[in-house]
């Protein structure tokens, strides 16, 4: 199926299109726990959603391939990178006082960077009680982020800190995350290839 932008895409979010919908397929997690090494395939779904704001929902779900246990799910916000302004709502459920400065592909241009792509950011929430900031670009069909904040509840695992690559590559969407955690430097965790559902 070939792949239509969104109508209903807000101008802001237009560097995200590739992303927007629902995917679904297997990869494999890798990573070394206690000098052992474990390595399971698993099945996930993903979804990239919005609501007419500027920002973009994403949900992961993940289930072992091996025995159909559940494996930790994720929420949250991809954006653009760039100073609050009156015309975005917040913090908490303060509306926006002005309007929006993208208003035209022009103006949205001001906010390309000097690789020719995209400063973004994404907050993600893991239910350990773990808790992502990442900072990085996007351009074409391709999302680089690496952590800039990792906080964790004092009841959370050890993890420091972490690195997710997104692409699109032959109309499917591949992805790798790669972590520090558990004792273990920066390295690979996960990755996965997914098919738009």
């Amino acid at each position: 199926m070939a792949f239509q932008l969104p109508t209903d895409l807000p101008l802001e979010l237009t560097p995200f299109a590739f992303l927007v919908g629902s995917w679904r397929g297997t990869g494999v997690v890798s990573y070394t726990i206690n000098d052992e090494q474990l390595e399971t395939e698993f099945s996930q779904t993903v979804s990239f959603t919005h609501n007419g704001d500027d920002y973009l929902r994403y949900e992961s779900n993940v289930v072992m391939l091996s025995d159909q246990s559940l494996l930790p799910s994720e929420v949250g916000f991809f954006r653009l990178a760039r100073d609050a302004q009156e015309g975005d709502s917040g913090p908490g459920l303060l509306p926006a006082t002005g309007k929006k400065l993208i208003q035209s592909r022009e103006d949205l241009e001001t906010y390309r960077n000097s690789d020719d792509g995209f400063d973004i950011e994404a907050g993600i929430l893991q239910p350990s009680g773990i808790s992502e900031l990442y900072f990085g670009n996007i351009k074409g069909g391709r999302v680089q982020l690496a952590t800039d904040a990792v906080l964790r509840s004092p009841h959370a695992k050890e993890y420091s800190a972490g690195q997710r690559m997104f692409g699109l590559v032959e109309g499917a969407l591949l992805w790798a995350w790669d972590m520090a955690a558990l004792g273990n430097p920066l390295g690979s965790h996960a990755s996965a290839r997914l098919e738009r559902d």
